[in-house]
């Protein structure tokens, strides 16, 4: 039925978005403490690359939230269109997990790079180059 798939339609695109805001926000809102830490304080930079992490995560995920959108199997009951709906909603809820996960650990790598150099400039002791 052409009516089942589209209510699945309306009904995943707002879960989609919305899901990918709340998730933003409440990580971007976090970072940027780590932002300011990575930058060493710099408060202009750290809030600006903050933002564009921020509108990469939104395109990056909204994006796939839409290219993934079509739902393939004919949509006949609706439990059938309940059903798809839950593979389409959970396998976009893990992915955006995923990301999630791959961005704490974006910051914390950051984090712990700016932590070395600041404790090499405390020593005053140059950093070693590979293959030197």
């Amino acid at each position: 039925m052409k009516d089942l798939i589209v209510i699945a339609y309306l009904v995943y695109l707002p879960v989609v978005i919305l899901l990918t805001l709340y998730v933003a926000h409440s990580l971007f809102r976090n970072s940027l403490v780590y932002m300011k830490d990575i930058f060493n304080g710099r408060d202009e930079i750290a809030v600006a690359t903050n933002t564009l992490f921020k509108i990469g995560f939104y395109l990056l995920n909204l994006g796939f939230g839409l290219y993934i959108l079509e739902i393939t199997r004919h949509l006949t009951t609706t439990q059938a269109a309940i059903e798809a709906l839950s593979v389409k909603i959970g396998g976009f809820s893990i992915y955006l997990g995923i990301m999630l996960f791959f961005n704490l650990y974006l910051f914390f790598k950051g984090k712990k790079v700016a932590r070395q150099k600041r404790i090499s400039a405390q020593f005053n002791v140059q950093p070693h180059a590979p293959g030197a």
